[in-house]
């Protein structure tokens, strides 16, 4: 600290004032932020991996999830802290990009600023430490292209083992067998167009339905449509299965004419109010009688925010025209629909042409094991590029969690088809970085030697957390682990399974290389953006 004197106008009395120099002020900062990030990082880090922990998380409103998902986490979390909430847009970046991997960035970034921590503590500059651990990411990279394995859409084992290794940390684990073919043919379905594979996969293109009841072992592809919770309009015994049916898509509201100005109208008279409903009655019967003109035998109807999308006359007149009624399509799905079935939104009964009709080969009302029931649209057109699941579960927590699963499994196979090649899992890629980053530092001179090192050290994190997270011995562990490495064997990893050090390409325990480039890249760009903040301005 230095003092500065105040002295008073008489100058008899000297008043002395602290105040941070230009050094401790940063020093503080920094160690605030750091301090923050890795109490964020400790929260997850007992839920990584296949034996890792889940957290219950109650929200505001009761709703209880639960997850050992680093992304559902860390999203649920009332972060305050500006850079804790960095942590957290990079889990959710991390997802994006990869799906998977989002408790591992959290707590690399936590164990890389934990490193940083020390290397400040010996007076190292930041924009040092920062500018080595770049380096250091760059050559992480480079022993991650040399350990990678590349993979043919066409092995379609391989591709299981992936979304099945995905899938082994999550609640859901014991059914990875069933949901990762789910997960691997529904984006070959996309991808795939005769014997040509594309680079590119849109998510959006899989609608995964959930449906409360029966097992996840009945949870199942659906190369159509499934409407969970949309019921068919059986008023005035309309149809509830329908052949090749042609299907329309109306965003109008089936029932009378309401004015474009609120308005009140007087009826003293019976045969003012027969009249009225007499020209509601032709008004809705015209309209039916277009529909059924353009040879529509399936109408899906939007939901109406102001009034009923058709009211009791209305369903009267569709059923006894044999048109079968799927009430209350949400706005979000519009575009969905319309992509699977070939079909335009109609805004108007105007507009109502054969040509904006889509096909099927069948539209009926399925009855589930318990006694439920769902719509299913099936035998869609071939052009149509999407695919959907329906997901089933005892009660509602595990529906949640296997939708969440599924989601992670469906980014994976996008993540290979982006980048076609895998790594071992089992935290061999980090410790085979680890060695080769520790080699590359004992040959290197100068502060930078300091940052390759510590990196290699922050690295060692994930094997630890494994080993601990699996009820092993750790030090023990990742000792041998690291000498295992050491004597060239790229591949040897923690089967936390057997709780013994194997070659993961042997035990099939696979990953793609897309998840652990991204997740060092993230880790590191956040842990840079950290170490360059040396003050906090509050703007009031």
């Amino acid at each position: 600290m230095d003092t500065i004197p105040l002295v008073n106008q008489g100058g008899s009395n000297t008043f002395e004032k602290k105040v941070f120099t230009t050094e401790e002020k940063p020093k503080d900062v920094r160690h605030n932020n750091i301090l923050a990030a890795k109490t964020l990082s400790d929260i997850i880090r007992t839920s990584l991996g296949p034996k890792g922990m889940d957290k219950m998380i109650k929200d505001s409103k009761g709703k209880v999830i639960i997850t050992n998902d680093g992304a559902t986490i860390v999203n649920h979390l009332q972060v305050l802290h500006p850079t804790a909430k960095m942590l957290v847009e990079t889990s959710k970046a991390q997802d994006i990009a990869a799906g998977d991997g989002t408790t591992s960035v959290v707590v690399l970034a936590g164990a890389l600023l934990g490193q940083a921590q020390n290397l400040l503590d010996k007076n190292i500059s930041p924009t040092v430490i920062a500018d080595g651990f770049t380096e250091a990411c760059n050559e992480a990279q480079k022993v991650v292209s040399d350990l990678e394995q590349s993979v043919e859409l066409t092995n379609r084992e391989a591709l299981v083992q992936n979304c099945i290794t995905s899938l082994s940390s999550k609640v859901v684990s014991n059914y990875s067998e069933i949901l990762a073919p789910l997960a691997v043919d529904a984006v070959l379905k996309l991808v795939k167009s005769g014997e040509i594979y594309h680079d590119d996969v849109d998510l959006k293109d899989i609608r995964v339905s959930k449906k409360l009841g029966g097992t996840i072992e009945d949870t199942k592809l659906v190369d159509g449509i499934v409407f969970p919770d949309n019921k068919v309009s059986k008023a005035a015994g309309g149809p509830s299965k329908i052949e090749n049916p042609k299907i329309g898509l109306i965003q109008f509201c089936i029932s009378h004419p309401k004015t474009d100005m609120d308005s009140t109208l007087q009826i003293q008279e019976y045969s003012q109010m027969d009249r009225v409903l007499k020209e509601e009655r032709a008004y809705i019967v015209k309209m039916v009688k277009k529909i059924k003109a353009t040879g529509c035998n399936v109408l899906l109807i939007q939901k109406s925010i102001l009034r009923d999308a058709v009211n009791d006359l209305g369903l009267h007149f569709l059923a006894k025209a044999k048109i079968l009624v799927i009430k209350d399509i949400e706005r979000e799905d519009v575009e969905f629909i319309c992509k699977t079935l070939n079909c335009k939104p109609i805004a108007h009964i105007d507009s109502f042409t054969p040509e904006k009709l889509g096909t099927a080969a069948k539209c009926e009302e399925v009855t589930l094991s318990e006694g439920s029931k769902i719509i299913e649209i099936t035998g869609v057109p071939n052009e149509s590029k999407t695919v959907s699941i329906l997901c089933r579960g005892s009660n509602q927590l595990v529906l949640d969690e296997t939708e969440r699963s599924l989601h992670d499994a469906l980014c994976v196979m996008r993540s290979i088809i982006k980048r076609k090649a895998m790594v071992p899992g089992g935290s061999a890629p980090e410790t085979e970085i680890a060695v080769k980053l520790t080699e590359l530092a004992n040959k290197t001179q100068g502060f930078k030697s300091y940052c390759l090192k510590a990196f290699a050290d922050a690295l060692e994190v994930i094997p630890y957390t494994l080993a601990e997270n699996a009820g092993l011995k750790p030090v023990e562990i990742v000792t041998e682990l690291r000498n295992k490495h050491r004597k060239g064997e790229k591949a040897a990893g923690i089967n936390v399974k057997k709780g013994i050090i194997s070659n993961m390409f042997d035990e099939k325990v696979i990953q793609p290389s897309l998840v652990t480039i991204s997740a060092l890249k993230l880790a590191t760009e956040v842990v840079r953006m950290i170490l360059k903040i040396d003050d906090i301005v509050i703007c009031r």
